[in-house]
């Protein structure tokens, strides 16, 4: 049996699928659906079973036997959530318990950090996996911070020979985006919010830059397509002798203006992009450059090409977006 943490999630659920089409163990999704459209992550799928977060501990507790390896992808994923007590109580905590049990347990876990535990960038995007390096990071808002505490308490109990998994990975999600991301109002990627525009005759917004080293536009950002991310995630499911934390990136940094190009392009329209001014309330915590460092993925033995922005955007869009169903 495999668990599922945030399994109707945007990369929960997309695991999730992966995991079915292998036709093998059972999957449990753990997570929190509402009352909006979330659900749909997950209709597709012949689940075991879904479990609220707050009942997680104790059906692990029942089914010792039966699990054999956590996908912890449930998080508080929003950069712009300022209860810092809800992000150290479900970011912090709860991974805290999940790594205790499967080290208690014998059990593997693999979990998921942020590219936002590297704040503006200044320090780099190295992903060194020491408490000396990570000390260094400076994230930037509530929800980068509480990555990065986890990912510093895990660098802690390794260095000082800790209980662990029986294999544990974290991986630092760049801006990743793809199929199923839909319940994430603004949280959602760029080509997400600017496609269905597009696609109607309007213009595509981005932000202006307040930065004179880059031009309206220019910001730059590591985009990775969701099935990348998978793809690593059942590397590790097949690979239970890499441990360690990860980049989880492409290694190539592009600009929103070609993300928009690229999402023209795919919506068979010519390129009309405006610009607005970046909002107040973000302004001093906007990241202008993120590219992943992937060597040490490499090292540990991953050696597929990632997809490149226009093919990722181009699948996304026509497979996806413009589809009668856009869901996995």
């Amino acid at each position: 049996m495999i668990v599922i943490t945030g399994g109707a999630g945007f990369i929960g659920s997309n695991l999730a699928a992966a995991l079915e089409a292998r036709a093998g163990e059972d999957i449990v999704v753990c997570d929190w659906l509402g009352s909006d459209d979330k659900w749909r992550n997950i209709a597709k799928r012949n689940l075991a079973a879904i479990v609220p977060p707050e009942d997680l501990m104790r059906y692990l507790d029942r089914n010792v036997t039966s699990v054999h390896v956590i996908f912890h992808m449930g998080a508080i994923s929003s950069t712009t959530e300022t209860d810092a007590d809800k992000l150290a109580r479900n970011n912090f905590g709860l991974s805290q318990d999940l790594w205790a049990w499967c080290a208690s347990h014998g059990k593997r876990f693999i979990y998921a950090s942020s590219a936002a535990t590297y704040g503006d960038g200044t320090a780099g995007f190295d992903d060194e996996f020491s408490s000396a390096a990570l000390a260094k990071l400076k994230p930037l808002n509530g929800y980068g911070w509480s990555k990065h505490l986890f990912d510093r308490r895990v660098a802690k109990t390794i260095e000082t020979n800790g209980p662990r998994p029986r294999q544990w990975a974290g991986l630092k999600f760049f801006n990743v985006y793809g199929p199923n991301e839909y319940h994430k109002g603004n949280m959602k990627s760029v080509m997400a919010q600017i496609s269905p525009k597009i696609a109607a005759g309007e213009p595509a917004t981005l932000f202006k830059s307040h930065n004179p080293a880059y031009p309206d536009g220019g910001q730059m950002r590591d985009f990775v397509h969701v099935d990348d991310c998978v793809d690593v995630m059942l590397w590790l499911r097949d690979t239970p002798s890499v441990n360690g934390l990860f980049n989880m990136g492409t290694g190539k940094a592009r600009s929103f203006v070609d993300l928009a190009k690229a999402t023209f392009a795919a919506n068979d329209k010519p390129a009309d992009i405006r610009f607005v001014d970046t909002p107040i309330e973000i302004r001093d915590k906007y990241q202008y450059f993120t590219e992943a460092k992937m060597d040490r993925l490499r090292a540990a033995g991953y050696a597929k090409p990632f997809i490149s922005l226009e093919d990722g955007v181009d699948r996304y869009v026509r497979g996806s977006l413009r589809a009668p169903d856009p869901y996995r």
